[in-house]
């Protein structure tokens, strides 16, 4: 597996990544065997959140992870709060609550240390510099080693990548999500901040499974019926299922800010398909091409620098 080093940090991670959301109470077996078989091929970063199941999930992956824990970089995020006698999340990316969230991911986590930790948000109105305040702080207590955002909101990101150390930036980017193209890509790329893509099989979407799908229902710009033309082209280009939401994450991967893909698995088989992309060749400028003209050039209406 190739392991590409994220931003300006001495962290490497693998090209595949596991996003471990999609790992949920009731399913701890499949989700165990993920984890290891996961890391048995070749894979180096975990991402997982405070946010899922109230933490079950930190416990979890850092339980799972524990038998290799050195040998990987673990992620987590933090800025949604929850308390117990209030439904839903507040989101607070004060400093204060920053810095007592984190002793409490590491419990979960069962580590003495996040490799990564990542904003999980944000908006232009939080006050940022107290934000950034609070991660050089964990990091100079080594209780983080580097610290990223996850957001898709443009005037945000840039905000970070100019007052920030941040090594890398959560993005959703797939074939049906090229928003990032637009300038955050080249963007961040010159910074030398990482881009972590979520999503690139965009919720199934870029699957055989699409046409199994309603006409009518939607994914972004796209109507269900866009879709489904589309997949049909991807599929007579690329050969097969596998090899169909192979070549969405290859996507993802083809641009140098990209570090690392993290699709979702809800299965051995889902996840080992996506590992499997790993030993397909990487896209040619014309395959890329290709892609593009049959996809949408999609912009980002909102947050915009």
């Amino acid at each position: 597996m190739k392991q590409n080093k994220l931003g300006a940090s001495d962290l490497f991670v693998s090209e595949i990544g596991l996003g471990c959301m999609s790992i949920e109470p009731g399913n701890e077996t499949e989700g165990r065997e993920m984890i290891r078989r996961a890391y048995d091929e070749g894979v180096t970063f975990f991402d997982t959140a405070d946010l899922y199941h109230f933490g079950w999930n930190e416990e979890f992956v850092g339980k799972s992870v524990k038998p290799f824990r050195d040998k990987v970089v673990l992620s987590t995020k933090v800025g949604n709060r929850w308390t117990a006698d209030k439904e839903g999340w507040d989101w607070d990316p004060s400093k204060a609550y920053i810095k007592t969230a984190v002793k409490d991911s590491l419990h979960r986590l069962q580590t003495d240390y996040i490799d990564l930790y990542q904003l999980h948000g944000g908006t232009i109105e939080d006050n940022m510099d107290e934000t950034i305040a609070a991660f050089d702080e964990l990091k100079k207590e080594g209780l983080i080693r580097e610290y990223g955002i996850s957001s898709i909101r443009p005037n945000v990101i840039s905000y970070y990548a100019e007052h920030s150390d941040i090594v890398s930036v959560m993005m959703q980017y797939s074939i049906l999500d090229r928003r990032p193209e637009e300038e955050m890509l080249d963007f961040l790329h010159d910074k030398n901040i990482s881009v972590i893509a979520r999503g690139p099989v965009a919720k199934g979407w870029l699957s055989k499974r699409a046409l199994q799908r309603n006409e009518s229902d939607q994914y972004l710009d796209y109507e269900g019926k866009e879709i489904q033309e589309l997949v049909k082209h991807l599929y007579s280009e690329f050969g097969s299922e596998i090899r169909l939401s192979q070549t969405a994450i290859r996507y993802a991967l083809h641009h140098p800010a990209v570090a690392t893909a993290i699709p979702g698995a809800s299965s051995v088989e889902q996840l080992l398909s996506n590992i499997g992309t790993s030993t397909m060749h990487e896209l040619a400028s014309d395959e890329v091409s290709a892609i593009r003209s049959l996809s949408k050039k999609n912009v980002y209406e909102q947050h915009r620098r």
